[in-house]
């Protein structure tokens, strides 16, 4: 069995943190607040709609992260900035893209039979189902992973390009659009990956898919996914089911905002408390976390992966920091927020309560977990015995990121504040119970 890995992951969109040679305070602050994992979105060449996306050129870099008063080339200032990564204990994740290109890449003249074509002799653009409407990317040519008549040149393509990467440092990669590729194809990258780097790390984009789709995907050798909780309710079963389903195929990673989606903090009008109680969550739910990029100063301008520019950086009056760095030691202290461990949700009577019991497979911890649904008002929580809900025999701990319990008092009755959540944590005997006999014995002897 693999032992869980800590895995928090600091995004940094390389078009609002600007050239390579000016993250070095980005890098600080996510080391700062205890993530260990920097991921960047792409960093390559773009085509003509300036979409990170739409890669043209997968050996050059993009012109926006190059420092241009400098006298270093453009690799070695990237390998600098990962290099500075390392120094302060970070591993650094990039974008790996490869079912598109920029449809103005110079790939579609030299090999013609690594793309799909219509019947008109037309490239065909990737495209989606949003909202029961058709998405189509334009600036994007799909290739033919299935069915092209040079499928070793393909490979040896994306297997060069992810040598490229790996060279200026990258140990992992997250796979945009995984599931569109078929199994075999990520199969051969990532056993070829490990004979030259064994470390490397394979982390699948399967949001939008069916979960067999997500499960049929991890099963190519991925280490990750991440999954859909951000759109949870905190209330339906479908989180649940899905976690329950996918969890013994691969680990997960959370997150409560990405640069596709709208800001938390804009989503949820400046509450404060809902943009903690999405961290939280996303924090303690699955085996790894993911935050962007000026989530923890309440950011609420939407990333644009062609518009955005470092001139976007907000100056709020928010710094969830110490909150984010409280929550992030709590997931690197304990095991059982390191796995996708069995979880369920426990009634308490208070629909507005989320209530969840986990336990760890690696360790021996178990969790109970009390988060209030309500953003803006307070809610109680009322448990008889708190030990009813677990199986271990030590006491109770509160671990909390806030507002700890330095007692659990048996009946257990408290008032969440709003988007509040209680973390307790307990822990399985390592000894079997004493027969009757051995009490006996030991009374009488």
């Amino acid at each position: 069995m693999i032992p869980p890995r800590k895995m928090l992951i600091y995004n940094v969109f390389p078009l609002l943190a600007g050239p390579f040679s000016k993250w070095t305070p980005h890098l600080k602050r996510a080391a700062n607040m205890g993530f260990n994992w920097i991921f960047v979105n792409p960093i390559q060449y773009p085509g003509f709609s300036g979409s990170i996306y739409s890669v043209k050129d997968f050996f050059r870099f993009n012109p926006l992260l190059i420092d241009p008063t400098g006298n270093k080339s453009p690799e070695t200032q990237a390998k600098e900035m990962v290099s500075t990564a390392k120094d302060l204990g970070l591993n650094m994740m990039i974008d790996l893209v490869i079912n598109h290109c920029a449809v103005d890449s110079e790939l579609l003249k030299q090999h013609r039979e690594w793309f799909i074509w219509d019947k008109k002799g037309n490239v065909v653009h990737p495209s989606c189902n949003e909202d029961g409407n058709t998405v189509v990317w334009g600036d994007l040519a799909k290739f033919n992973h299935e069915h092209t008549s040079d499928p070793e040149g393909l490979f040896n393509f994306f297997f060069s390009t992810i040598k490229f990467l790996m060279d200026l440092g990258f140990k992992g990669f997250r796979c945009d659009a995984a599931y569109q590729i078929p199994g075999h194809i990520w199969k051969k990258l990532i056993y070829e990956t490990r004979q030259i780097h064994p470390e490397a790390l394979f982390f699948a984009e399967t949001l939008g898919c069916t979960v067999d789709q997500t499960m049929e995907t991890a099963r190519a050798g991925f280490d990750y996914i991440f999954n859909s909780s951000k759109w949870w309710d905190l209330t339906s079963r479908w989180c649940m089911e899905q976690y329950d389903m996918a969890r013994e195929v691969t680990p997960s990673v959370s997150f409560p905002e990405t640069h596709d989606t709208l800001r938390l903090c804009e989503d949820v009008n400046g509450n404060i408390d809902g943009v903690k109680q999405r961290y939280l969550f996303s924090a303690i739910f699955s085996a790894g976390v993911m935050m962007p990029i000026g989530f923890e100063f309440g950011f609420r301008k939407r990333m644009n992966v062609v518009d955005t520019r470092p001139e976007h950086w907000e100056n709020t009056t928010i710094d969830l920091s110490g909150f984010i760095k409280e929550v992030n030691k709590i997931k690197e202290t304990y095991t059982i927020f390191q796995e996708e461990c069995p979880t369920e949700m426990i009634d308490v009577g208070n629909p507005n309560i989320l209530a969840l019991w986990k336990a760890s497979v690696h360790s021996k911890n178990e969790a109970l977990i009390f988060i209030n649904r309500d953003i803006k008002k307070k809610q109680r929580v009322s448990v008889k015995k708190l030990k009813d809900f677990v199986q271990a025999g030590k006491p109770l701990i509160d671990v909390s990121p806030e507002y700890r319990l330095d007692y659990i008092p048996t009946p257990f009755t408290y008032n969440l504040r709003p988007g509040q959540g209680i973390i307790l944590v307990t822990e399985r005997s390592s000894h079997r119970p004493k027969s009757l006999f051995s009490l006996i014995w030991e009374a009488l002897f």
